[in-house]
Order: structure tokens, then sequence, then C-alpha cells
């Protein structure tokens, strides 16, 4: 990641279907049908198996939730669809038997662990078993709960892991992003860090702040997705469409290019521009210069010139006390086969 990296960054963009589906297989599928033809990299489903596990029967959102939850059956066929149309697979379980689950399903992208389970031990200790890569929402999340769920996963041998910043605020305010922590934590952790934006479905802005951690380096882009930008829906108040995705997928790339590598060398282009003589100033005879006669402060100067220079600017100095070995006509570049 930022820091390490010297190549240049491709985007890798998530689209959450959550629970936008509110229980409609046929929508969900249609879901995944438009995020094919978008060609984006993942789709994220939140798998729920045994809601018991997950959540109190007191809870105001559990009648609702039962009715939108899939069976095991249903899940693998889904997995399967979405895979045939070239989507990887990330899985936010929100409960053991989930990840359980996903253990037996095959190329299976990434399982994530939500926020809300950043701690929890049994949901780690799953997790650790996964073979594939883990997500850990941090949105949040202290550094030391983050410490915490690091720390249990790498005990067990699981080195990848992703970490995905970003938190639910509705509507959010851009102070409140404070995406400048997405550098701090990439510095505390030594990780991947991925961006999961929620900014309004109807803010202007919202696909440039979509592609704003793209503009810092950071290339793991999350957004909800929806048939119906808009309708209320579950989480529909983040959720973006088809005409939103493509736009964002577009200004991702553009992102990721600006931004470039972290390598201090110069690229092709910047060499060439950045060269001694159309753009750097080269080292000419103020005057002419007689064969014989010694190069000094009062025969040279500093000129823009069409033709390249081989002498950088910085070894002017050790051009003082040297010899014309031919006549040098003024404004003519100086050059080592001229010289003595």
């Amino acid at each position: 990641m930022k820091g390490k990296q010297q190549s240049y960054k491709h985007p890798y963009i998530i689209a959450e279907t959550a629970y936008n589906h509110e229980g409609d297989i046929d929508y969900l599928y249609e879901m995944i049908d438009e995020l094919g033809d978008l060609q984006v990299n993942a789709v994220k489903f939140h798998l729920l198996l045994n809601l018991d596990s997950y959540m109190k029967k007191t809870h105001p959102l559990f009648s609702q939730l039962k009715t939108w939850l899939f069976s095991k059956q249903q899940w693998t066929d889904i997995i399967t669809y979405a895979q045939g149309k070239h989507l990887d697979i990330v899985a936010l379980c929100d409960d053991v038997e989930s990840i359980n689950f996903l253990q037996q399903q095959k190329n299976i992208r990434a399982i994530e662990l939500h926020a809300t389970s950043i701690n929890d031990y049994f949901m780690l200790q799953e997790a650790a078993a996964f073979p594939g890569r883990i997500i850990l929402g941090v949105g949040g999340s202290t550094p030391d709960e983050i410490t915490y769920a690091i720390d249990t996963l790498k005990a067990q041998n699981k080195q990848d892991i992703l970490l995905m910043y970003g938190f639910q605020s509705y509507p959010t305010k851009y102070e409140d992003i404070n995406l400048s922590k997405m550098i701090e934590i990439d510095e505390l952790f030594s990780l991947p860090v991925g961006y999961a934006d929620h900014t309004g479905f109807n803010d202007p802005h919202n696909e440039v702040v979509s592609v704003a951690a793209a503009m810092m380096g950071f290339e793991v882009l999350e957004k909800h997705y929806t048939l119906t930008p808009g309708k209320k829906r579950i989480d529909y108040e983040a959720a973006v469409g088809k005409k939103q995705l493509k736009k964002i997928k577009e200004l991702m790339e553009i992102a990721l290019r600006a931004h470039g590598h972290t390598s201090a060398a110069m690229s092709t282009a910047e060499q060439q521009y950045g060269g001694v003589g159309p753009m750097k100033k080269a080292i000419v005879a103020k005057k002419s210069i007689a064969r014989g006669s010694t190069l000094s402060l009062d025969n040279l100067w500093f000129k823009r010139t069409e033709e390249k220079s081989k002498i950088p600017q910085r070894d002017f100095p050790k051009l003082i006390g040297r010899q014309a070995k031919i006549h040098i006509k003024k404004d003519e570049i100086i050059d080592y086969r001229k010289i003595g």
C-alpha cells in the first residue's frame, strides 16, 4: 500500500448490496446483473443465517430482519450466479454460522467483520480459519480495538488483512469523513486500507467525495448500491445507482493515475520536461571564448536553449579554471568535448 508500492495502482471497487434487497431475491439477482454490466470488481453481500446468534429478540429490528434472510441453498445459488458474472465475492458476516458456511464455498474473495464485531472473540476465531482475505470494518473503532482484532487474527497466522475505514452517518458531514485518518491507520498498522464511502446519494459532490481517498493513493473503494436511487429502502440514503457508480468508476481510474506511484524517480515525461537546455537553463558562453582561454565567472552564463545540454547545472563549479580546446561562440552550449 501507500509508502511501499512502486507501480501505478488500479481501482478496486466493491459494490455493497447490504439488505437493500429487503428479502426480495429477484431484486438481488437484478442488482448482480447490473453490477456485472458495470464491471466493478466485487459485489458485497450481508450474510446472516442465525438471527438469534446476532441479535436479541427484543431488538426493534428483529422481526423485520427475520423476513429478509435467505437460506444456505439460496446463498449458494446467489454466490454461484455472481461469480458467473465475473464478480469477486465479498461477504460481510453477521454471525459465526455465516463464516462457517463460507468456509465450504469456493473462490470467496474475502469475508468482512463489521465494526460491531471487531472484538467479538468468537467471530475472530472463526474468521481466522478462512483461507482468503479478512476485511475489518474499523469505522468508529479505537486504535486499541483495531490492534486487538489484528493481533488475534495474526496469532492464528492470518496475515491477509485489509482495514476498511468509514462509518455510516446520515447526512454525512464532509468534516466527519476525516480521510486524513486513513494515513494514520496505514502508518500505524502497515496493512492495506480501503475507504467505505457513505456520502448521501443526492449530495451534489457524491462522486468527488467517493474518489477523494483514491487521490491520496488508496485504491479500494466500497459503495452501497441500489436499483432504485432515492427510493426508501434500507440503507438507501448512501446507495448509488448505475449511472453514479459508472461515473465513480471512471473518476477512480483518473484519480489513481493522477496520484501515480510513490517512487521518487522521474517518469519519462518528467525526464523529457526537466532536461537541461529546453527547460532548465544550460551553461553557455557569456561571450566568445578563444581557444586556450580559461573558463571563468566572467565568460560563462546560464540561459534557456532549444538544444539539450549534457552538463547538469550543478557541475558549473567544475568548469571554472578549465581551458577551451576550441573557439566557443557567444551563447554556445558548453560541452566537455570543447574543454580540457
